[in-house]
């Protein structure tokens, strides 16, 4: 069995203290009305550097569309737990082994109100990597397995507004453009880990037009 990386230590250690404000500024409803969903943070080994897995949405979905997301979903009535989701949706939306995944805990629910989830993120490290690739087009326009370091490059970093008056963090690498929910806790997660690299965070840029979802263009 291969052994964890040493870059692996201080994502355990943020399973032992880091609390959910810490991650975002959006919180599940306390009367537990929100849908429970999880998603899979894949930490894989890329030369002795860590790497993430992402996939991105097609484009002509009306919610989200070409969105980067980690793969993810609703929990389903005969999923075991928020884990057994995220390696459930990972397979299903990558062809992702599950096998090879091992589960290093998982971070405080946080809210995502477009569809009213109270979301799981469910931190993994790649111990065996498999194939991915897209299985479903209708849903996932692309796979990818991005260096930490490129999303670190505070060349690739921006701040991004909606029209809504949303501002938050983003990262533009590989022609994809990683904000919301995935951003920020993208964001987040490496600031209180200690892999954050100083970046310009009035560095503004507008989100893609092609980004915005039909339920807020045709408002």
């Amino acid at each position: 069995m291969a052994e964890r990386p040493a870059w692996t230590d201080p994502l355990l250690d943020a399973l032992d203290g880091i609390e959910d404000h810490q991650l975002s500024r959006v919180l599940p409803p306390d009367d537990d009305s929100a849908r429970p969903a999880s998603v899979l943070m894949l930490f894989g080994d890329s030369g002795g550097r860590p790497d993430v897995l992402l996939i991105e949405r097609a484009h002509d979905m009306r919610s989200h569309p070409s969105h980067v997301a980690f793969p993810g979903g609703a929990q389903d009535p005969d999923d075991d737990g928020p884990i057994a989701a995220a390696l459930r949706e990972a397979k299903e939306e990558t062809g992702l082994d599950p096998s090879g995944v091992e589960v290093l805990g998982e971070l405080p629910r946080l809210y995502v109100p477009p569809g009213n989830f109270a979301v799981t993120p469910v931190l993994g490290w790649w111990r065996k990597p498999s194939e991915v690739s897209v299985v479903d087009p209708a849903e996932v326009a692309s796979v990818h397995r991005i260096p930490v370091d490129e999303l670190l490059d505070p060349a690739n970093r921006y701040s991004v507004r909606h029209p809504s008056g949303y501002i938050g963090p983003a990262f533009v690498v590989r022609d994809l453009f990683v904000w919301g929910f995935t951003g920020g806790l993208l964001s987040r997660l490496f600031a209180h880990v200690g892999w954050e690299t100083p970046w310009q965070v009035d560095r503004y840029t507008d989100l893609p037009e092609h980004m915005i979802d039909d339920a807020w263009r045709n408002r």
